[in-house]
C-alpha cells in the first residue's frame, strides 16, 4: 500500500470513529421512544417448597407497552410444564402482569426490576386425586438488556413466582404451603 492510499484509509476509519457516537446518538433517540413491543423467552426453573422439588424448563411470550427509556407495562404468559414425581405432580401456567422500571448504563445497556401479579391455574395430582388451583399471587423479577438494533433487544430476567395448596383437599398428605419457582430466562423483545 503506497504513502496516498494509507493516508486515505486512515482519514476513513478516523471519520467513522468520530462520527459514530453521533449518529449511534441520533439512533438511541429514535429507539428511547414510546410504543408496543413483543417479546419470546426460554429459560429454566426450579421449584423447591411443598411437596414439590423439581428443575424443569419454561416458555414465555409477552406484549407491552414501553411508556419512555424508563418505564413499560408487560402482560406474560409463562407455561411451565410438568414438574414433581411419582407421589405429587403439577403442572402451571399463567399470565402475569407488571410495571418494569429501567435504568440505562449506557446507549445500549440497562438493568430493569418488574412486579406486578400473576393469574396462575396449578394442576395438582397426588395421592390419587386431582385439584385445581386458580390464583392471583405477587411476582418479582430483575433483568438486564442490550439494545441489538433500533427494533431487537435481547434480556436475561430472574422473576419468583409462588402458588398455594390447600392440604385439606390430600388428606393431609401435602403440606399447605405452595411452591415457590426461582426462574432464570433469556429472550428477545421486539418493538414497533
Amino acid at each position: 500500500m503506497n504513502y496516498k492510499a494509507s493516508i486515505a484509509c486512515a482519514t476513513v476509519l478516523t471519520t467513522a470513529v468520530f462520527a459514530a457516537p453521533a449518529a449511534w446518538a441520533q439512533d438511541n433517540t429514535a429507539r428511547d421512544s414510546s410504543g408496543f413491543f413483543i417479546s419470546g423467552s426460554y429459560g429454566g426453573y426450579k421449584s423447591h417448597g411443598g411437596e414439590f422439588d423439581d428443575d424443569n424448563d419454561l416458555l414465555g411470550a409477552s406484549v407491552g407497552y414501553k411508556f419512555n427509556e424508563f418505564f413499560a407495562l408487560e402482560a406474560d404468559y409463562i407455561d411451565f410444564g410438568n414438574f414433581g414425581d411419582d407421589d405429587v405432580e403439577g403442572k402451571l401456567k399463567g399470565v402475569g402482569l407488571g410495571l418494569i422500571g429501567r435504568l440505562p448504563l449506557t446507549d445500549t445497556f440497562g438493568v430493569y426490576a418488574k412486579a406486578g401479579a400473576f393469574a396462575s391455574a396449578l394442576d395438582v395430582d397426588a395421592f390419587d386425586e386431582s385439584e385445581t388451583y386458580d390464583e392471583v399471587s405477587p411476582f418479582v423479577g430483575a433483568g438486564v438488556d442490550f439494545r441489538v438494533t433500533e427494533q431487537l433487544t435481547a434480556f436475561a430476567e430472574y422473576d419468583r413466582y409462588n402458588v398455594d395448596i390447600d392440604e385439606d383437599d390430600f388428606n393431609g398428605q401435602v403440606t399447605n404451603d405452595g411452591p415457590d419457582f426461582d426462574t432464570g430466562r433469556v429472550g428477545v423483545r421486539f418493538q414497533f
